[in-house]
């Protein structure tokens, strides 16, 4: 609960232990008689009843409001937790597929520049072999 409520409570509060207090006082310093008196006792009475009676329900209402409020704030924050981490989650995903398709295209790169340099090779033996047989039956001829 607010500091505010906290207050305004103790503010009720007060305020009805004074008016009973102040009620009390005036009817018992008040020149009546016993029945005026106690008739006097149960009017004040009633009417405090039914203004705590009012006061109750004036606060009830307040904590069903609150209440709901509460429900509704936390609702709409659980809402946009989930809708951020949706959208986390879809751009860490995102970002995972362009990696994979990044180390897929550099893997094709790397094995198509492989593949060159050993054709290349390949050709550069074979050639270098036929240069030794040419050179190897040049000098069996000669």
């Amino acid at each position: 609960m607010s500091k505010d409520g906290i207050n305004s409570k103790d503010f009720l509060i007060g305020t009805l232990i004074g008016g009973i207090i102040g009620a009390t006082t005036a009817l018992f310093l008040a020149p009546k008689s016993g029945k005026e008196l106690r008739d006097d006792l149960n009017t004040q009475a009633n009417a405090l009843r039914e203004k705590t009676d009012r006061l109750t329900t004036d606060a009830k209402e307040k904590g069903t409001e609150y209440v709901t409020i509460a429900k509704d704030k936390t609702s709409e924050l659980s809402q946009l937790v989930v809708e951020q981490s949706n959208q986390i989650l879809d751009k860490v995903k995102d970002i995972k597929d362009r990696t994979a398709g990044k180390a897929k295209q550099v893997k094709s790169e790397a094995e198509d520049a492989a593949a060159n340099i050993a054709n290349e090779a390949k050709a550069d033996i074979d050639d270098g072999i036929k240069d030794v047989k040419a050179k190897v039956e040049q000098s069996t001829k000669g």
